[in-house]
């Protein structure tokens, strides 16, 4: 690491990007990310990069999957409602098994929604978003430092997997600025066997995700999927705070988890047991995390989102009902405030004690 430097959150992530060895980007405006296409626009020319504005969505996703057939690292960014215009192209990176990162700087929502900051994509990201059984890796930041850390994580795991891995932010992380030490830069991977680089008298490579043949797509899927459980047996990721001992859970990612953990601070000071789980891997997700706790016998579990309850379903399965499951969330770029948060713990403290 070297020295520390200020950085906005969505800057951040575009050094991420180039210091994981990225050397192409592709992009299309839209608040509240611009400034990572910006960054990328100035950064990408003095690294040998390639930096495309492009006409749509539709046509950055694409460039990203062109390139990653190549055999290169490409990333795109965007915000929730560009997120849901690309979700073609990224079911379609998926089916050709591809390495990419897509990065989302989530905002307000349904439909264009507001420019405030929100976690309403948490369903899109996790689940698919776009057609066919497929499933992204999702990484959450909840600091500048981390979003630099995941952002070259995404990289090195979309490579690994030849999957998609998402970065999921929202506005609140993408504008703040804090100090942040930034790792040595990486050079770009070398070409893959796998990747199209031309004709050059050797046996033919072939790229697709169109089977027609009978039987061959289920084949295709069903070595999907067997790839997808290798993954989340391997690649769980997330942080215990305070939970050695802990009777009550608060659950939270990203910028939700900063007001948690102040929650947390000052709930130990008063000689209460709480503690919190924060998701790094928002999928694969710690269900195994959360069943431990739920048989070591805590109280109960307190969800925080910037949502009307979508993480939330992924905690009760990890539960499976034998702990009280509480949620407490706000929509539209309402962001949870430690005294709302407080005001909802000791209600289940109330319940459970």
């Amino acid at each position: 690491m070297g020295k520390r430097v200020l950085f906005a959150g969505n800057e951040a992530i575009g050094e991420g990007a180039i210091i994981a060895g990225c050397r192409h980007y592709y992009g299309y405006p839209i608040t509240p990310q611009n400034e990572l296409t910006a960054y990328m626009a100035r950064r990408m020319p003095e690294v040998g990069g390639v930096f495309i504005q492009s006409e749509s969505e539709l046509a950055a996703i694409n460039m990203v999957l062109g390139t990653a057939a190549a055999g290169k690292l490409a990333m795109t960014s965007s915000s929730s409602p560009g997120i849901s215009l690309k979700q073609e192209g990224i079911s379609y990176i998926q089916g050709d098994e591809l390495p990419a990162v897509v990065v989302n700087v989530q905002r307000g929502g349904p439909g264009l929604g507001n420019i405030a900051p929100t976690q309403s994509d948490y369903f899109q990201a996790t689940k698919g978003g776009g057609h066919g059984d497929y499933r992204n890796i999702v990484l959450a930041p909840h600091t500048v430092q981390e979003a630099v850390e995941l952002t070259i994580l995404a990289f090195d795991l979309a490579w690994k997997w030849r999957v998609v891995a998402m970065l999921l932010a929202d506005g609140v992380l993408g504008q703040m600025m804090e100090p942040v030490e930034f790792p040595p830069m990486r050079e770009p991977p070398p070409v893959p066997d796998w990747a199209l680089t031309g004709a050059k008298g050797r046996d033919p490579i072939i790229i697709r995700s169109l089977f027609l043949e009978e039987g061959v797509l289920e084949e295709h899927n069903k070595r999907l999927q067997a790839k997808y459980r290798r993954i989340a047996e391997n690649e769980v990721r997330y942080e215990a705070y305070e939970l050695d001992d802990a009777e009550w859970v608060l659950v939270a990612y990203g910028t939700c988890a900063r007001a948690c953990r102040n929650v947390v601070m000052e709930r130990r000071k008063k000689g209460e047991k709480v503690g919190m789980l924060r998701p790094i891997t928002l999928w694969p997700f710690c269900y195994a995390k959360i069943a431990e706790l739920t048989k070591r016998g805590v109280k109960g579990f307190l969800v925080v989102e910037m949502n009307a309850g979508q993480m939330l379903e992924d905690v009760e399965l990890g539960v499976r009902g034998k702990a009280p499951v509480r949620f407490y969330g706000r929509m539209g770029g309402g962001i949870p405030s430690p005294e709302e948060i407080q005001e909802h713990l000791s209600n289940l403290i109330k319940e459970t004690s």
